[in-house]
Formats: structure tokens, C-alpha cells, sequence
């Protein structure tokens, strides 16, 4: 398969020998066009090369010249297609090398003769990098393929349901009368209020709080999920706590540092990386030390955890439990519900479960749209 910088490079400059003006720009826009819109026949890459090459219509012969004597494809508008049962046959992988070949052919205007049959072959896709990372789990990346989907994660938005403020603006058809406005207004008038004015509770997105399990079964995703929740803060109001055998608190740490110091930083603030997992005790200290305060109250709570605790289920369903009715949703991330073969087994997500409002895995980069999904969803489930 011929690679597609050097067939982009080459290819244009055969049309440059032809007389066509191709300049780097173009040769560039053309490549780009490739790996955006990638065609499945040489007809399709000669529309994208037409769109990307080619400037003014007396330009097109020459072009279309170069283009039979590089890929032997139809290019006019009355050229005939090839039967629909006939094989493809693939692009050989010495097309540069054709193309070096074709350029003075191209310059005197020869090409494929014109009784050649006409054929559709397929044309070399370019897939990006992140492409073939959005499908892998989150457990197989190296630490330079998540670095590689951190610019991916900045444009992903964490949006939480509307909720009604304190705050209220003015509205044609509301359903309170906003007096001081009417009575305001009405000095225009000599004190007869002739329209009321009406207004409207203001909205704004509901907070967002997660819990993220940094234990050591759930490291491989903590650092992916770590990674996310720092685009998150910094776009949204987000509080962010992790929790192995104690509840620390990485807000402070994510917002005032960069993407890499950021998680450099949240691994110093949490001595209990990778160590075990006491889910229970720590959502009783946040509810004890943040919950019981109004942090919880109304908002989105997100819990990133895989279910194993060394504590009893017991307890954990009554925190849970607590948690939920001062909550506006529950939403549980494990990412073993990947596995078509999951089943909620484990003593603490067993217990866990009838709580929680939504459960997604998040494994992977295109598994976060169910997550993004949960995350907006108005009301509850349970």
C-alpha cells in the first residue's frame, strides 16, 4: 500500500509539471481531505482531488491526463463504470513510482488510451492514531496513548441537568408578577402600572461530584478517568474526590495546575494509591464531612469504582442510601460492565446497585458517550 504523504507529494507534482499551478497549500488540503473523507474508489478521489487541486475548469484536461496515467481510472463525465460483479483490483504499491513516471507523459498530453476498460479500484485509507485508540480499553493503554487522547477529553463537555436558581430574570408569560419592575415602569405613566411585568426563576447546571476508586484494580482506568475529570473541572463546576482506604479531596490539586501536573500532583495528595478499597468508610466520611454541608444536595454524584470492598455490603447499602436522598442522580462507572459476561456478583456492587440511577462502563474512549448520556439525563430511573 503506497503511503499517503508521498503519494499526495508526488501526485501533485505531476500536475505541477502539467502545467497546473500546485502549490504546497493545495498539496496539503489534498492530503488533509484523505484522512478526513477518506474514498473507497478512484472515482471518489478524483472528485476530492478536483476539489482540493484544481482552480479553474481549462485545467481539468491536463489534470484529468495525469490522473488515467497514474490510476488508469474513468475520469470524463461520459466514461463508463465497470460491471457490478467485476473484482476491484487494489492500488499496486508502486504508485509513487508511477506517478515519477507518468509526469512527462502527463506534460504532453498522453494518458490511457481510450479504448481501455474503464475500472473503480480502491484507494489507500489513512486512519488517524485516535481512531484505533477510541475502541481499546482504557487498561491497555501506555501512558503516551492516554497523553495522545488528552486532547480528545479537552473538547468532550460534562453536562448535568438544570436545576432552579435563586436568581430570576423577566419574561413575557411567567407566572409571578414582578411588582418592583411593574411599579418602576409605571412613573412613565403617571403611576397607573398599564402592562405587568412578569418574570422567571433563572437555570443553571446542577453540580457535579465524583468519587473515583484508585485501588489497585481499578489504577488502569483511574488514570484515563483522572485524566477526563480534569477537562471537567476546569469547563464546569466538578468537585473530584478519590478513595482507596481514605477519602481525599483533588479539586484544589486539579484546577491549578496543567493536565500533567495536575495528575502528578492528585498522586501525591492520595497516599492510598493503589492500595486497597474501604467504599464503604469513605462515602461515610464524605457524607459526614461534605454531604451533610450541601455539597450533595441536588447535584450529580458519580461513582467510579468496580464494587470490590472489604467492608460489609451492609453498610454500604446504607450509605448509599443516604447518599441518594440528597442526591438529584446516582450515577455508578464500572468499567467490568464492559464484559457481556458481567454479573453484579461482587458483595458491594450487589449492594450498591438498586441506589444508583445509571450504571456505565467507560472503558474506553467511545464507551464515554454513554457516560456524557447518563450524565444529562433529566430524573431519576430508580
Amino acid at each position: 500500500m503506497p503511503d499517503l504523504p508521498e503519494l499526495a507529494a508526488s501526485f501533485t507534482a505531476a500536475l505541477h509539471d502539467a502545467g497546473i499551478a500546485v502549490g504546497p497549500d493545495r498539496t496539503r488540503s489534498f492530503a488533509r481531505a484523505l484522512t478526513v473523507l477518506p474514498p473507497s474508489t478512484t472515482r471518489e478521489l478524483r472528485h476530492c482531488a478536483l476539489a482540493t487541486l484544481v482552480s479553474d475548469r481549462e485545467q481539468i484536461e491536463p489534470f484529468d491526463a495525469v490522473f488515467r496515467a497514474v490510476f488508469g481510472a474513468p475520469t470524463g463525465p461520459g466514461a463508463q463504470r465497470g460491471q457490478p460483479g467485476d473484482p476491484p483490483r487494489s492500488l499496486p504499491d508502486t504508485v509513487p513510482g508511477r506517478v515519477h513516471g507518468a509526469r512527462k507523459a502527463a506534460a504532453n498530453g498522453q494518458g490511457r488510451e481510450a479504448g481501455a476498460p474503464p475500472r473503480e479500484a480502491p484507494v489507500p485509507l489513512a486512519a488517524s492514531p485516535l481512531d484505533r485508540l477510541a475502541t481499546r480499553d482504557f487498561a491497555a493503554l501506555s501512558a503516551e496513548e492516554l497523553a495522545r487522547l488528552s486532547e480528545v477529553m479537552r473538547s468532550i463537555v460534562l453536562r448535568t441537568p438544570t436545576r432552579p436558581s435563586r436568581r430570576r430574570r423577566t419574561a413575557l408569560h411567567g407566572e409571578r408578577i414582578d411588582v418592583r419592575r411593574t411599579l418602576s415602569v409605571s412613573r412613565r405613566t403617571g403611576g397607573y402600572p398599564l402592562r405587568l411585568r412578569r418574570f422567571v426563576p433563572r437555570t443553571r447546571p446542577r453540580d457535579l461530584i465524583v468519587l473515583c476508586d484508585i485501588s489497585g484494580s481499578m489504577e488502569p482506568y483511574a488514570r484515563a478517568m483522572l485524566q477526563l475529570l480534569y477537562c471537567a473541572t476546569r469547563a464546569a463546576h466538578a468537585e473530584v474526590f478519590t478513595f482507596a482506604t481514605r477519602l481525599t479531596r483533588l479539586t484544589p490539586a486539579l484546577r491549578r495546575a496543567g493536565p500533567y501536573d495536575a495528575l502528578a500532583r492528585a498522586g501525591r495528595a492520595a497516599p492510598d494509591w493503589s492500595g486497597g478499597t474501604r467504599i464503604a468508610e469513605c462515602l461515610a466520611e464524605f457524607n459526614e464531612r461534605f454531604g451533610r454541608r450541601g455539597m450533595a444536595h441536588g447535584a450529580v454524584v458519580v461513582i467510579i469504582s468496580d464494587g470490590w470492598d472489604t467492608g460489609a455490603p451492609a453498610a454500604l447499602a446504607t450509605h448509599m442510601a443516604r447518599l441518594s436522598r440528597v442526591a438529584y442522580r446516582v450515577v455508578w462507572v464500572n468499567p467490568r460492565t464492559a464484559s457481556p459476561r458481567y454479573r453484579p456478583l461482587v458483595a458491594g456492587m450487589a449492594a450498591a446497585l438498586p441506589y444508583c440511577d445509571a450504571v456505565v462502563s467507560a472503558h474506553s474512549l467511545e464507551a464515554l458517550d454513554d457516560f456524557t448520556a447518563a450524565l444529562s439525563a433529566p430524573g431519576r430511573r430508580r
